[in-house]
């Protein structure tokens, strides 16, 4: 029994992790020769680090990235002001909490993220098919026969994760609905830039005007520069160091800051588009090649990245017996997410650096309320409810429940004691911060960390389909 995935990027290697981790066999082929290069999706948001704690990477991804740095708004080569991320949204400092360890966005280049994840990969016994381009697929009711440029492949189930022009999802029919904002381009890659001080992201004006704007932030780890800057159509420049260098005069003015070395170079158009289905039959769909959508609020690969966590468990448990209608579980939690995410990420695109009402970008408070695998019998519900990711919390031994949850299984959170016993670890604990419930309430915790019940039955708990995880 094997999973196919197509596409070596963020949402491919995170899967490849997840079901590598639980003993099921997976390849991974993606049609480019090598992995990619750019900085693209710099940005992890807080319940990222917590994904990638549980994968066993963040280590890795601590060592190679650094605390978000403030923005810095130039006029001229006069600094106008700094602010941190926090200040930009217009909400409150974050801090680390008992529930809450990683609170604030992590800086690392999407290029290194995926390098992670691929050593990871390859650590849990996978292998990389480079060069090995899908040209296409039909499905029957034991699997998927794939059609590569080196040859067939018959896997259980396939997955796309390659990218907003999904062979995969056009293969398969599937609408992808939504606009393109057809007047306007965004110029984005990776270059070295003398002349500038300190670790920003620097907003280079000439006359102060925000919307007026060539960006440079610092990488961590690295003497490039990632640059952004949106245009109109007609204006968009040669796709070349000295177009890049001819767009960085014409919007600054300033001859003291010199770009060379351009290492990748982009021309982004935003689309806002979402996959109408995520799953037909053993063919799912995941990341962009189900959802794109603009990079305003840093979105796009964390999004992806909880499609593929999401995931997982459930091909897993599928593949090791459960019944095949959990993997409907899938589209049914994660497209309204993907819609939510669409309308956050074009909200502040077009609020384009302006102030306005503050919203959340952590990801923290991603739900499953009301889904199909949200549990909760309660009379008088609490604040936490099935659906919601777990909190974290420290125990009388000093440990973490992040300790008890890593690891691919489920675990039971038993509070007042009890005798019961149920398939997967159990923890007994007394109420505690973040989980506003009475004693002798049984919580099952999912492998992905959200809870899935919340009863005082030991029964109702044995029966999730979670449980056996």
């Amino acid at each position: 029994m094997t999973v196919l995935i197509v596409g070596a990027g963020p949402t491919g290697l995170t899967l490849a992790c997840e079901l590598a981790r639980r003993g099921v066999a997976c390849r991974v082929v993606d049609k480019a020769p090598e992995l990619f290069i750019g900085s693209r999706g710099k940005g992890l948001q807080p319940r990222t680090l917590e994904v990638f704690e549980d994968l066993g990477v963040l280590d890795a991804v601590h060592a190679g990235g650094e605390p978000f740095p403030k923005f810095r708004l130039y006029q001229g080569k006069e600094v106008v002001w700094e602010r941190a991320v926090h200040e930009m949204l217009g909400t409150p400092e974050p801090t680390a909490s008992p529930t809450v360890p990683y609170p604030s966005p992590w800086l690392i280049p999407q290029w290194r993220t995926d390098e992670i994840l691929r050593d990871r990969f390859v650590e849990l016994g996978g292998q990389l098919e480079l060069g090995t381009e899908v040209l296409g697929f039909e499905q029957d009711a034991d699997g998927v026969l794939a059609h590569t440029n080196r040859g067939e492949i018959r896997a259980s189930y396939l997955v796309g994760t390659d990218g907003g022009r999904s062979t995969v999802r056009k293969a398969l029919g599937v609408g992808f609905a939504g606009e393109t904002f057809q007047t306007e381009r965004t110029l984005v890659g990776d270059v070295r830039a003398d002349g500038l001080d300190g670790r920003f992201c620097h907003i280079l004006t000439d006359a102060g005007d925000i919307t007026k704007r060539f960006s440079l932030w610092n990488l961590p780890g690295s003497e490039h520069y990632q640059f952004v800057a949106s245009m109109a159509t007609e204006k968009v420049p040669e796709l070349s160091l000295d177009g890049v260098r001819s767009l960085l005069d014409e919007r600054t003015g300033r001859t003291d800051v010199h770009l060379h070395d351009l290492r990748w170079i982009s021309l982004y158009q935003v689309n806002v588009r979402m996959a109408d289905r995520f799953r037909v039959g053993r063919v799912l769909l995941a990341g962009d090649a189900a959802h794109v959508h603009s990079a305003a609020s840093g979105q796009g690969l964390n999004t992806s990245v909880q499609d593929a966590y999401n995931l997982g468990w459930k091909l897993a448990s599928v593949l090791g017996g459960a019944d095949e209608s959990l993997l409907d579980s899938y589209e049914a939690e994660r497209m309204p997410v993907a819609a939510h995410v669409l309308g956050l990420s074009t909200l502040l695109h077009q609020r384009n650096f302006r102030s306005g009402p503050a919203p959340s970008i952590h990801q923290l408070d991603i739900t499953y309320r009301g889904g199909p695998l949200a549990v909760d019998d309660r009379a008088d519900p609490g604040e936490l409810r099935a659906g919601d990711r777990a909190p974290d919390g420290l125990l009388p031994d000093g440990t973490r429940l992040f300790d008890a949850f890593r690891g691919p299984h489920a675990t039971v959170l038993a509070f007042g004691g009890t005798r019961e016993t149920f398939a997967v670890p159990t923890v007994s604990l007394a109420p505690c911060e973040g989980y506003d419930v009475t004693e002798g309430t049984f919580v099952l915790v999912r492998p992905d960390g959200y809870i899935g019940a919340i009863s005082s039955s030991a029964e109702v708990i044995r029966r999730h389909p979670a449980a056996t995880c």
